[in-house]
C-alpha cells in the first residue's frame, strides 16, 4: 500500500487527488507504467549480475554504465509494450485510492 501511495504522490500537483483535483487517466497510466519499469529494471539488473565482461556489454571503464543504460531501456520497452501486467494492477489500485480519498 505504501508503494501505491508513493506512486500517487508522484502525480503532478494539479492532478493529485490529495490536493482536491481529479487526475487525468493517462497520467495515472503513465505512473503505473513507470512503476512497472522500475520493478522490471530491478529484476533485470539481478538477472545480469555476475555476467562476465565482454559480449553485449563490452569491456573497459564504460561497460558498467552501458549495461545499466541498456537494462533500463529494456525495462522501459517491456513496460510500454504491455509488460508483465503489473501496470494494470497498479493503475487499478491508484484509481481506487483516488476515488477513496474524495
Amino acid at each position: 500500500m505504501e508503494l501505491f501511495s508513493s506512486a500517487l504522490n508522484q502525480l503532478p500537483p494539479q492532478n493529485n487527488p490529495q490536493n482536491g483535483a481529479t487526475p487525468d487517466k493517462t497520467e495515472v497510466r503513465q505512473a503505473a507504467e513507470e512503476f512497472e519499469a522500475v520493478f522490471l529494471n530491478t529484476m533485470l539488473q539481478n538477472m545480469f549480475t555476475g555476467l562476465g565482461e565482454g559480449g553485449t556489454w563490452g569491456k573497459g571503464h564504460g561497460a558498467d554504465a552501458w549495461q545499466s543504460l541498456l537494462i533500463d531501456e529494456y525495462a522501459r520497452t517491456i513496460a510500454e509494450s504491455g509488460g508483465i501486467g503489473l501496470a494494470d494492477s497498479v493503475e487499478r489500485e491508484l484509481i481506487a485510492l483516488q476515488e477513496g480519498s474524495r
